[in-house]
Order: C-alpha cells, then structure tokens, then sequence
C-alpha cells in the first residue's frame, strides 16, 4: 500500500515512542520523528494541545489523517493499515491472541514496571529512593513476568509462534528491565526470548536507547 510519510512527535528515550518507532521500523514505513518532551519540551504548547489534550508522547499523523494519540490505538492503526498475518491478522478470530497478549502487556508490565520501577530506580536520586517501594513494586512485577516465562516456554513469541504487535507492548520495556541495576529472578525463556528481539535490526535502532538523560543525580 502506498503512503505519506508518517509524522511522529516524541523523544527517542520515551519508552512509548520506543514502541511506536520499533513498529515503524518491522513495518519499514518512511518516518519524520520530531523530539518533543522531557528535556526537549514543546507538548505544552497550543499547537501540541491542539493535537493532544493530554500533552502526552507520542503522536502520530499519517497523510493527511488526523492526528492520533494513546501508544495502543496507534499501534493497532499502523498494523491494521500497513501490517498483515502473521504480525496483525485481519480475521479477528486469528488476531485475538495477538490483541489480547497486546493489551495485557499494555496494562501488565508497562503499568507495574515503568512508574513503579524504573522512576523509582533511575529517574530518583540515590539518596531518595525508597527500597521498601521498590522491593514490593519488583514482588508485583515478578509475579506479571512469571506469566510471560510461562507463555514463552510454551511459545517463540508472545502470542504464539510468530512475532506479532504483542512482542513489541511486551518486549520494549525489557531493554531497560534487564538493563537497569536490580535484582531479577532467573527467566531462562524470557532471556531467550529477548535475545531473540536484539538481533532484530528495529529493536537495536529504537528500543536499544541511552537512557541516560533521564538519569537523577543527587
């Protein structure tokens, strides 16, 4: 299918935008990305708002379409526009799996890791964590991951035997899991299985991202 080139508005280092960008890069859409939050400001502006009432990364416009914001529904847009089976079936029987391992993902993992987690480890300064916080939010975490090494000793990827749009609400938040410095349990099919994403060239150019600048310091 033809197309414009895609638009995007986000920080390469927001773990959403690593989502959005590492769909981009499977689905091999030409792309403009414009860095907007964090440190790079320019999603309070009245043109941003415009777009997004929330103010939140990333957006995405297509052509002439208007705007899209919420990581999940551009995701789900971009693949059932431009993606096929067995990424994003067009029978919603044979999509389900790969729809609802999404969503879990969604809902699951990004929910207990990113907030409870990573702000908590990286993005507060040593002399301000909180180790009772984070020990507890890791309890919560493990218990959602022990859920995928289950799935994942069954299946190659999330949803069954094919990387699907699940593999990426799921796998991009698993550089910074096994990057950053915290205690992890032994996930022998989940380390499989994100060593099987890093040789993936879109995965290494988008989710395999310095996190640096978002690093507190005391």
């Amino acid at each position: 299918m033809s197309h414009h080139t895609l638009t995007v508005w986000g920080r390469k280092t927001s773990s959403n935008v690593q989502a959005l960008m590492w769909c981009i890069g499977e689905l091999g859409l030409p792309y403009e990305r414009y860095d907007v939050g964090h440190r790079f400001g320019g999603n309070d502006t009245p043109e941003f708002l415009a777009m997004n009432p929330n103010g939140t990364v990333p957006v995405l416009q297509d052509g002439l379409n208007q705007p899209i914001w919420e990581t999940g529904a551009i995701l789900r847009y971009l693949a059932g526009r431009y993606g096929d089976a067995p990424f994003w079936p067009s029978d919603p029987a044979v999509r389900a799996p790969a729809d609802q391992w999404a969503e879990w993902a969604k809902i699951n993992v990004t929910l207990a890791f990113t907030g409870p987690v990573f702000w908590r480890v990286v993005r507060t300064a040593p002399s301000r964590r909180d180790p009772v916080a984070i020990a507890a939010a890791l309890e919560k975490l493990h218990a959602i991951l022990a859920i995928a090494e289950a799935q994942l000793a069954r299946h190659a990827f999330l949803a069954g035997g094919d990387f699907t749009l699940a593999d990426i609400q799921f796998g991009h938040v698993l550089y910074r899991y096994f990057d950053i410095d915290i205690p992890r349990p032994s996930w022998p099919n989940v380390e499989r299985y994100y060593h099987q994403l890093t040789q993936r060239q879109a995965f290494r150019e988008h989710v395999m991202v310095s996190y640096d600048e978002l690093r507190a310091h005391d």
